[in-house]
This record gives C-alpha cells, sequence and structure tokens, in this order.
C-alpha cells in the first residue's frame, strides 16, 4: 500500500490532464490514472482545428501527447492503465489499480463519456475518414459535401441542422416513422431544404476503405436495400458516461451524468471533484473539458488547503 497522496486523477483527456497540469503547479504531486485508452476521445480524431492556439490545426493524438507531456513537466506521475475500483466510503479514498492500491485525500474524476455507436465494423475503419460523432468537431470538413446523420433525438437534429452550415446536403437516417426530438428542432429541420429524410432505416454497411464514399440502407418494414452517396456520416444516438466506478458513490442524473454544484466542480462527496465529459452532457468540447479540468484542481488545491489549515488550527 502506497502513502496518502493529496490527489489522485482518474481520467486523461482533455479534462484530467488540465487538472494534472494544474494540480502539479500548485506542488499537489498528483497521480493520474489514465486508463489503457490514455488521451480520450480525441486520440480518435484527425485533425482539430478548433482548438485555440493552432491556427493550423493539430492532430488528435498530437495534441493530446502535448498535454500529457507538460502534466509530466510538472510531476504528475502517470499510470497507464485502468483503475479497477474506486472506494469513496472512507478517508482516505482509495483507487485500486491492478494489484497496487493508492490512497489519496482528493479525487478528481475525469473518465469521459463515450460516443454511442452502431457497432458495425466498418465505424472503427473509417472513424475520422468521413465517420465522426462530433459536427461542431469535423462538419468544417465537409464544405459541399453529401452527408448522412444518423439518429432520431435533439443531438440527431441539432447535427443536421448544424451541418446544412457547410454541407450540400443532409440526409437523416432514422429506424422510426417520426422524430423523438423536441418539436422546435423538428419545425426547423423539416423546414430546411437542405435536410431529407430516410424513415424506417437502419444502416447496414459502408463502402470505401481510405474514405466513406457510400452507406448501404436497409427498410426496416419491407428489408428492401439500398445505397446512399455520402462522403460523410455522422452517427448521433447519443453518449454513455464513463461511470460505472462510481455507480451508488456519487450522485448521478438520469444519463448517468456526474451531478456537480452549480459553478464548480465539487460533488457529492466532499473532496470529489468532476470534469470534462463525465458531468458536462451540453458542449462536449476538448477546450471546455479543459476549462472544467483547470476549475477542478483549483477546487481540488483550495480545499485541499482549507483542509490542511483546519487540521493546524489552534482548538
Amino acid at each position: 500500500m502506497n502513502d496518502v497522496r493529496e490527489l489522485v486523477i482518474v481520467g486523461s483527456g482533455p479534462a484530467g490532464l488540465t487538472a494534472a497540469i494544474y494540480a502539479g503547479r500548485a506542488n499537489l504531486h498528483p497521480l493520474v490514472i489514465e486508463g489503457l485508452a490514455a488521451g480520450g476521445q480525441l486520440m480518435l480524431t484527425t485533425d482539430v482545428e478548433n482548438y485555440p492556439g493552432f491556427p493550423d490545426g493539430i492532430l488528435g493524438p498530437e495534441l493530446m501527447t502535448r498535454f500529457r507531456e507538460q502534466a509530466a513537466r510538472f510531476g504528475a506521475e502517470l499510470v497507464t492503465a485502468d483503475a479497477d475500483e474506486v472506494d469513496l466510503s472512507e478517508r482516505p479514498f482509495r483507487v485500486r489499480v491492478g494489484g497496487t492500491e493508492h490512497r489519496a485525500h482528493a479525487v478528481i474524476v475525469s473518465t469521459g463519456a463515450s460516443a454511442r455507436m452502431l457497432g458495425l465494423d466498418f465505424e472503427q475503419r473509417l472513424l475520422g475518414h468521413g465517420v465522426s460523432t462530433c459536427a461542431t468537431c469535423d462538419g468544417f470538413f465537409f464544405r459541399d459535401h453529401d452527408i448522412a446523420v444518423v439518429g432520431g433525438g435533439d443531438s440527431a437534429v441539432e447535427e443536421a441542422l448544424f451541418l446544412t452550415k457547410f454541407a450540400r446536403s443532409v440526409t437523416v437516417i432514422h429506424r422510426r416513422d417520426e422524430l423523438r426530438a423536441s418539436m422546435i428542432l423538428q419545425e426547423r429541420a423539416f423546414a430546411d431544404p437542405k435536410i431529407s429524410f430516410r424513415w424506417n432505416t437502419v444502416v447496414e454497411d459502408a463502402v470505401g476503405d481510405s474514405k466513406l464514399e457510400r452507406v448501404l440502407l436497409r427498410d426496416v418494414e419491407t428489408g428492401e436495400r439500398s445505397e446512399l452517396a455520402v462522403t460523410g456520416l455522422f452517427v448521433a444516438i447519443g453518449h454513455t458516461p464513463n461511470t460505472g466506478l462510481f455507480a451508488g458513490q456519487l450522485a448521478m442524473d438520469g444519463a448517468g451524468y456526474l451531478v456537480t454544484e452549480p459553478g464548480s466542480t465539487r460533488t457529492t462527496v466532499e473532496g470529489v471533484f468532476a470534469c470534462g465529459d463525465v458531468q458536462d452532457h451540453v458542449y462536449r468540447q476538448a477546450v471546455t473539458a479543459a476549462g472544467s479540468g483547470c476549475m477542478a484542481a483549483i477546487d481540488a488545491e483550495r480545499w485541499l488547503a482549507a483542509r490542511a489549515h483546519a487540521a493546524t488550527a489552534p482548538g
């Protein structure tokens, strides 16, 4: 068993590594449990053109490598393994990784969220080469393209409307015969001449090796198969927050995202903070995740300082 640390950070996307940078500069000597999928969703992104400070863009993995190097420079210790268990029921908190148990006075949760995919073989092959899960991130690359969006909820319709700023046409592919999105979004989508709909339809496969050329569709009612020539496919069927480790320990909303106090990163357990996509189901951008990671590190540093002061104050 290791000595008790000031801070353990679970997760290593933009939120976790920014928290590590700030915590390192505050001499908290943070331990970062990176996870085997270190770097978060940006590791699956090719060009990142909307992160400030990179006017010519940067590859997602390169950006996360720079985050990591900066965190290490300021004294963060990084463990490339998944956390197997987190115990927040007593102090110090306990984080088990393999056969090692780490104890800490404070914990920052930055485990992110995973975009739900269709579960088809082509998705991994073409992710970043025509297949995307983020219109805000990648829409710019599809100027004057014919593209499709899979889904029927608010996220899908919002992405379709956003993509009309760039695309020549947007086809919404939905497995039902009506949308689940809010009425105001539906009205906007139906009124947009660039948006068309393929009802009662699912994607079965895609054609293209190095880039997407077209998708293969199936009508769920008739079984009829068809093709749709598109060079972009945006999967917008929701995200799943990576909160399994904290079930029954931290408050979550109905969708499983961690609940934090308004205007802070504090969770329902004192000394535990959450940042990034694990508690943000609205923005889900690298820059907002990084910003909340900064907030979490500052919140944790101030909490630890207040705790230390209280412990040494005259009784």
